[in-house]
């Protein structure tokens, strides 16, 4: 089932076209990725999906609902969560302020059910549980990126739009960030993946499509794009 659909999306900067008739979907249960070098257009799309940025032509359908004219807080109650190129946290509050932050949208903080997330964001992210006091500002980069990210499962996400998890992360970490994402799609969360990571992305993506300057100009399987050279030789260094 098509979880989200994105059809002749067009999205303009001034008089500067950064989308230019995007049309691919998300299949509910999968990881999807957006691929490309800096300015392609992908946090862009990101921004659009989640109603930060105006279309000027074209759709966006979530659960087969037209999302294109709702408000940003509109789409995060339907299921659609973002955590944001460059984390974004909100440095003089605590994690656990943060964490609550995320969940604005949600009337049932004093229920069982909220417990139960932020019980899970601690088991995917303990440092979080062990930091819940502590200001988000004194955290280290890859702490407020496990935070950042910890944030948006709080809105009980359906479909989770991860742009730019590893950006500044020291090679450990990364791998740590993207097999705690493969775990929040393994327990039903569907990933849309903006990463310039490409070979990490890839490696986990059921879908990837491929951005240059505002339009997509490659789709298939992560493992396809993958083999393939010219991918190979353009966004993996040659090498996966």
């Amino acid at each position: 089932m098509k979880l989200l659909e994105v059809d002749g999306l067009c999205v303009n900067y001034g008089h500067i076209e950064a989308i230019r008739d995007i049309t691919f979907d998300v299949e509910e249960g999968s990881v999807a990725t957006l691929i490309g070098a800096n300015g392609a257009g992908k946090t862009t799309t990101l921004k659009t999906i989640s109603g930060l940025r105006k279309v000027r032509e074209g759709k966006i359908r979530f659960d087969g609902k037209d999302i294109t004219e709702l408000p940003p807080y509109e789409r995060v109650m339907l299921g659609v969560s973002q955590s944001p190129e460059g984390r974004g946290c909100f440095p003089g509050m605590s994690v656990r302020e943060n964490l609550d932050m995320g969940a604005y949208v949600r009337k049932d903080r004093k229920t069982p059910a909220y417990r139960e997330d932020l019980e899970r964001v601690y088991d995917l992210f303990p440092r979080m549980g062990e930091r819940s006091s502590q200001s988000a500002g004194t955290l280290s980069g890859g702490e407020q990126q496990m935070l950042a990210i910890g944030r948006a499962l709080m809105a009980r996400p359906r479909l989770l739009l991860l742009d730019e998890p590893s950006m500044g992360l020291a090679p450990k970490l990364i791998q740590q960030i993207f097999s705690i994402i493969t775990q929040i799609n393994e327990q039903g969360t569907t990933v849309l993946l903006v990463e310039q990571n490409a070979a990490q992305a890839l490696k986990r993506a059921d879908t990837a499509h491929i951005l240059e300057t505002g339009e997509i100009v490659r789709t298939g399987t992560g493992s396809e794009l993958a083999g393939d050279p010219s991918v190979r030789a353009a966004y993996l260094g040659g090498d996966v």
